[in-house]
């Protein structure tokens, strides 16, 4: 017997929604380091224009820090159900998913070294191998790990900011390297291709230094953790008869999610506020989004109305290394050159228009293909065979 890949008629709507709408969120956060040097500078104090300001503190609030939580859980959410699936069959999962991670991997590595220093794929594939590690554990151990893990980290990062007697004080501008944000903006709005990939270089060995590494453990696994512990409890697969639970994560998530997140605006942006709000409020406002569109989902008219997000979500591999092409197209000066040229309400403008075109890309591409070409491709290696077009 041979371990097949999820089947059209196995794969849950409400997950490929998802994934879909995470999608936009990624792109809305991710357009900042298309055209902003934002490895080398701290985008709270970046702006000075009044509608700039408002734009990035709305994106702020309502956005950033709040959809990779979201897409972690459903990364552990999806390799949750590969290895159920897997238990089923009688098939060794471990077999299949370590395969599948190192091509996620080198996927990956290609998109940081020749497309955008800001991949997350690395991160998450690095993380996957420990989730796959734990994933023979109950649900309840898997959460309480995951809870572990990010207690540990807030106890250290609050003990160190209590041990400098920050708590309570304003935030400060951190030192900008003002060479490294010259080399940046030189590199993409005026160079060449090949200026472009040794600025790539210089970002990446900050975006994917060590402390980055151990610090995705305490933030990204803990949510593969809780998504896998989700998977295992068939959470969104039982929405209908778990609806009241869902509304209320709803509501709660939503309402204390954005209170957390606007405090640093509503009151003295302190370390401890702006903490609280990246890490707390981020990923309960996640929770919040997740079980919101769960809720929805479950109306009559939900799936044909939201089909066109599913179907993003069933290509989300192809279409975000998609929206790095297209958008470092645009903003590099080997494309369209407009590095450094933005307003934030003309990014997000960009950004939106870039997911509409997607919306659009993926409905022509699934109606003659059953999935995204990457996806295809990943498969076939995993697997091992070539997949139909519909």
């Amino acid at each position: 017997m041979k371990f097949q890949p999820t089947l059209m008629h196995e794969r849950v709507h409400t997950i490929d929604v998802l994934r879909g709408m995470s999608l936009l969120g990624i792109l809305l956060v991710n357009m900042f380091g298309f055209y902003l040097p934002q490895p080398h500078i701290d985008i709270a104090y970046w702006f000075t224009e009044a509608r700039d300001i408002m734009w990035q503190q709305t994106l702020d609030i309502y956005v950033q820090s709040s959809f990779y939580p979201l897409f972690s859980m459903l990364f552990g959410y999806g390799l949750a159900m590969q290895y159920l699936k897997s238990q089923k069959t009688g098939i060794n999962f471990y077999k299949f998913a370590p395969k599948r991670l190192l091509i996620l991997l080198a996927i990956g590595l290609l998109h940081a070294f020749l497309i955008w220093w800001g991949d997350i794929l690395v991160m998450y594939a690095f993380c996957g191998f420990f989730l796959i590690v734990l994933m023979r554990l109950k649900s309840p151990w898997l959460m309480t790990i995951a809870v572990v893990l990010n207690c540990l980290m807030h106890a250290f990062m609050l003990f160190v900011f209590a041990i400098l007697g920050v708590l309570n004080l304003e935030m400060e501008q951190m030192p900008v390297d003002i060479v490294m944000v010259q080399n940046a903006i030189t590199a993409y709005g005026t160079g060449t291709w090949m200026d472009a990939f040794i600025q790539r270089l210089a970002d990446l060995s900050v975006q994917m230094q060590v402390g980055m590494w151990i610090m995705s453990l305490f933030t990204i696994l803990p949510y593969m953790l809780i998504g896998a512990a989700a998977a295992k409890w068939r959470l969104i697969e039982r929405a209908k008869e778990l609806k009241l639970m869902w509304i209320i994560f709803a509501v709660i998530g939503i309402g204390l999610g954005l209170f957390i997140k606007s405090a640093p605006y509503m009151f003295t942006r302190t370390y401890l506020l702006d903490y609280v709000k990246v890490y707390a409020g981020g990923p309960i406002l996640a929770v919040g989004y997740m079980a919101a569109i769960i809720v929805i989902c479950l109306l009559p008219f939900a799936v044909k109305v939201l089909s066109p997000l599913a179907k993003l979500g069933r290509m989300s591999m192809t279409m975000y290394i998609m929206q790095s092409v297209v958008a470092t197209f645009i903003f590099y000066n080997f494309g369209l050159g407009l590095y450094g040229k933005m307003t934030v309400q003309m990014g997000t403008y960009i950004a939106l228009g870039i997911f509409v075109v997607q919306l659009i890309v993926a409905e022509l591409w699934l109606s003659k293909f059953s999935q995204g070409p990457l996806e295809a491709g990943i498969k076939r290696l995993t697997y091992g065979k070539k997949l139909s077009e519909k």
